[in-house]
Formats: structure tokens, sequence, C-alpha cells
């Protein structure tokens, strides 16, 4: 994620609310998820991110783009993060502790919602590392994705520890596993969980990166799901090369993102 010019506290304090850290959650050495305190009147949609700021040891302020985990909901704002070693914003992010200060801007951002797309019968929300912050947000909004029969959530990474939110995916794919003979469980759209760890053998997750997936039918497959432009819709974020390997693997398969008002069946988050 790269760093923008914003204001700092002293210059633009309109632009942004200060809100309080609430809690921390771990998921291994190098990635947490941080809870914060939510302004009554910030607003977003599922899918969207916020730029969020922490004071320096030298007092200055250092802000990065953070997607939302959160659903549009819940009384307060969750992110996922990863911990960059010597990194400028990590180095305070480190030391963060209930209680503490965070910063966050009224404007939110990003494209990567479902207005973007096309109506259609399956939703793929494919995310490495802490890219699958927006799809945590979406899964947990129970209106963002009603129209959609089935959702398939790919998560790729390096370690089975990273598999941040592994625990709430699967029963939210438990939940609806008993209605897949019928076209939508009596709880909205049947949830799929495909995990991908490169670098660690794991039951139940596959192993190859996510271009070499698709093009062997290997994810397909393992997600029982069909991934054909008629009816899909993809959404992806996460590490810009995976992204970048994605893009013309997808537009090759017919696959078009929204353009001149004209709803495609292909999204990309690009605030890295």
């Amino acid at each position: 994620m790269s760093a923008d010019a914003l204001p700092s506290p002293g210059s633009g304090a309109a632009t942004w609310t200060e809100q309080s850290v609430l809690g921390l959650r771990t998921w291994t050495d190098g990635v947490l998820s941080l809870r914060s305190t939510r302004d009554d009147a910030f607003a977003f949609l599922p899918g969207q991110y916020v730029r969020l700021g922490l004071r320096k040891a030298d007092g200055g302020t250092v802000w990065r783009p953070f997607s939302m985990v959160s659903s549009p909901q819940e009384g307060e704002l969750e992110f996922l993060a990863r911990l960059v070693p010597g990194g400028e914003f990590s180095e305070p992010l480190a030391r963060v502790r209930p209680g503490d200060p965070l910063l966050v801007e009224r404007r939110v951002l990003g494209f990567l919602t479902l207005d973007r797309l096309a109506a259609g019968k399956s939703l793929w929300m494919v995310a490495s590392g802490t890219g699958l912050g927006p799809f945590i947000s979406i899964l947990r909004d129970p209106q963002a994705a009603a129209g959609f029969d089935d959702l398939v959530i790919v998560h790729s990474v390096r370690q089975a520890g990273e598999l941040a939110y592994r625990d709430e995916i699967t029963s939210r794919a438990a939940g609806t596993a008993a209605s897949l003979g019928s076209a939508t469980s009596a709880s909205g759209p049947r949830v799929h969980y495909v995990p991908v760890v490169t670098r660690e053998d794991v039951p139940g997750a596959l192993r190859e990166r996510i271009p070499r997936l698709i093009e062997s039918g290997e994810l397909q497959a393992a997600a029982g799901v069909a991934l054909d432009p008629e009816h899909a819709r993809v959404m992806a974020c996460g590490n810009p090369e995976m992204c970048a390997e994605l893009r013309p693997l997808l537009i090759a398969r017919e696959f078009r993102t929204t353009r001149r008002g004209v709803l495609g069946n292909l999204a990309f988050e690009n605030y890295w």
C-alpha cells in the first residue's frame, strides 16, 4: 500500500475524525486486525476503503489506505493489516494499544463495490493477503450480495496462519451447505471457501498461485462453481502482481471491467 500526501492533524482537522482503538487480533507476527470506534456520520459501502492515520514518534502523522472489514451496519470499524518490517506506517501500528488514537478520513474511496458490476449468478471474491478485507465486509452485509446464488471466497496466503477470518468464513459456508440443492439458502447465497496456501501443505487448501489454478481449472473444481463470463462476476484485491496476472487471463476469457456506464463482470481494487 502506498502513502499519499494528506493533511497533517494541524492543517486539515475537518477532513478526518479521531477515533479510539478498541482492540487488536493478531493472526501472525505480521498480520493483525484492528477495531476502532466509528464516527456517527461515517458511511460507506461494502468493498470501499479509507485512509487511516497514525502519529509517529517524531510527532508527524503517516497515512495509509485500508478497506473496511466491518459491515456498514456495525457500530465499530475493523481493518486488516500487514506489518512491514521497517515500514513507516507499520512501526507506529506495531505499538498501537487499546485506547490509542486512530485518525480516520471522512472521505471513503474505491470502486470494489457491487454497484459496479452487472447482475449475475455467482460472485467470485479473489484475494491475496490482506486483500481479503473488503470481501469480509461484503460477506457480513446480508443485503450486499443478496441477488447472487453463490459467493466464492478465494484467499491466497503464504502460510496457513495468515488465513485470517478462516473460522468465520467456514462457519458461513457450513451454514449454507445444507441447501446446495436449492437456488439459494434460507439465509442468502451459498458460500464457498477456497483457501490457497502457497508455501505449506495444508489439508483442504490448494497450493498453486491463483492464476495457474484458474488456467488448470483446479480452482473452479475446488469451488464447485463455474467461472464463466455470462453468469460469474469477479472481484480481485491484493498483491499487485496477482492482479496484473489475473487481468489479461480473465479478459481473454471475455470478462470485462465497467466502462463508460456499461456495467461489466470484473472489478479490481488498485490502492496499493
